[in-house]
């Protein structure tokens, strides 16, 4: 199927292109950012070869959702979404950690305590939890962020202020908003029988200084969810948990050998297990957003994104 996985659009007043792992952000004059989320799959902080229908579609349209389901409570740069893939908001000078915070034992957290670690990112962890567990509190657990090709490395606040990557006035601002989003999420997500697990939050400051909400937010390829029938009893009986997020990918490349390690190599993607991931995207935005997902018409998708950016920076 037509994906987009990369792009080379040239906008009028583009001044710049950033290329993450998976979206492509144009600097439009150095006034506006104009986000392209791509079909790219990443995990492990490797892009995966080939390119996952709809992906972008979803992070993008999700990501939108809670950013308007947000705003009353943490300010945002977004401003229009022209195309499903794409976003545009005001540049911003991004901070250079990403605020994670963890409502149960999941994921890399969990990894980390099976191995005997009891201290993530200078918080403290209780004996006697299982995986999945939910933690006494929510915990804020930063990671750096890297840059291409580089992994992200969890970091404490402590170590975040003493090397000045963040003022200590900004990191207060960033520590409530992280807490006020993950809160407003895990509400949102009862309310759609679903368990916000973890996620991360990235904020950055506007050219008047102001702290916002940048990126993403709530997608599965930067939160985990849980379903919450059954949660109770799947722990007390020692099972896997039922999720919606990008772990199911994790989990597959780790039994094929494969955790970004040096030397190992991306199991064989083939046609079906790449609609298997597509359709599994898709269940997940229905769970998430509680609406039928529409697909945008993929036949065109580089002309159909670059038509309708420039016809909205005509506007601006």
């Amino acid at each position: 199927m037509n994906t987009i996985t990369t792009t080379n659009f040239n906008f009028p007043n583009q001044r710049s292109v950033y290329r993450g792992k998976v979206r492509e952000v144009y600097n439009i004059d150095e006034h506006y950012l104009v986000m392209i989320a791509t079909d790219r799959l990443s995990a492990f902080d490797v892009v995966l070869p080939k390119g996952i229908p709809y992906k972008g579609q979803i992070l993008n349209q999700i990501a939108t959702k809670f950013m308007e389901l947000t705003q009353d409570i943490v300010p945002n740069w977004l401003i229009a979404t022209p195309d499903p893939n794409v976003a545009v908001g005001h540049l911003c000078e991004p901070f250079k950690v990403e605020m994670v915070i963890r409502g149960y034992l999941s994921g890399h957290a969990a990894r980390e305590y099976a191995a005997g670690i009891r201290s993530l990112c200078g918080v403290s962890l209780p004996e006697g939890l299982k995986e999945n567990d939910r933690l006494p509190e929510p915990i804020i657990t930063p990671t750096t962020k890297a840059d291409n090709g580089e992994h992200d490395e969890d970091i404490s606040r402590e170590a975040i202020l003493a090397k000045g990557i963040v003022a200590e006035a900004d990191y207060l601002v960033l520590e409530h908003y992280t807490r006020a989003l993950f809160e407003r999420g895990t509400q949102i997500a009862a309310e759609r029988g679903l368990i916000l697990v973890d996620t991360k939050y990235e904020f950055g400051k506007t050219k008047e200084g102001k702290i916002v909400l940048i990126d993403e937010i709530h997608t599965p390829d930067s939160s985990r969810y849980f379903y919450s029938e059954g949660y109770q009893q799947r722990q007390g009986r020692g099972e896997e948990q039922k999720q919606l997020s990008k772990e199911f990918v994790r989990r597959w490349l780790i039994e094929n050998g494969f955790q970004g390690k040096e030397g190992q190599v991306v199991p064989e993607m083939t046609d079906d297990y790449i609609d298997s991931v597509s359709e599994r995207y898709i269940e997940l935005y229905e769970n998430i957003i509680g609406e039928k997902f529409v697909k945008a018409d993929i036949s065109e998708i580089h002309r159909r994104i670059e038509n309708n950016v420039n016809a909205y920076l005509e506007t601006i």
